[in-house]
């Protein structure tokens, strides 16, 4: 079943997991949406500067940035209630996981890649 998928950290470059997330969860039929302050576009897809900008229902938020910085954008996602949050390598954070948690958002700490390519997604 296709979702709506936020990349929080969403990148430009071919060779980081965000621009392979954006790829494969496209190519697998999921809608991305693509959140990274710093650009205003990615493959000429739009970049939103923070989940809070975002107006459609968020199945799914995949987390492509380190711990300190997802500091800044944890209570946008929680605002934004999705239904769960995906802690990819590098990205695990404890705090930020029971806060999560306790708003109600499944966290999986887990590879999107991999999930898709082991249709575990």
């Amino acid at each position: 079943m296709a979702e709506t998928v936020v990349i929080l950290g969403a990148s430009e470059k071919p060779a980081r997991y965000a621009y392979k997330a954006m790829q494969s969860l496209t190519s697998h039929g999921h809608q991305v949406l693509l959140v990274n302050p710093f650009k205003a576009k990615i493959e000429d897809q739009h970049c939103h500067d923070s989940v809070s900008s975002i107006t459609e229902q968020i199945d799914t938020i995949t987390l492509y940035v380190n711990p300190k910085r997802f500091q800044n954008h944890i209570d946008d996602v929680i605002a934004s209630a999705p239904k769960r949050v995906i802690m990819n390598p590098g990205t695990e954070d404890d705090d930020a996981e029971k806060r999560l948690q306790e708003e109600g958002i499944e966290v999986l700490r887990a590879c999107t890649l991999v999930m898709l390519a082991t249709n575990q997604y």
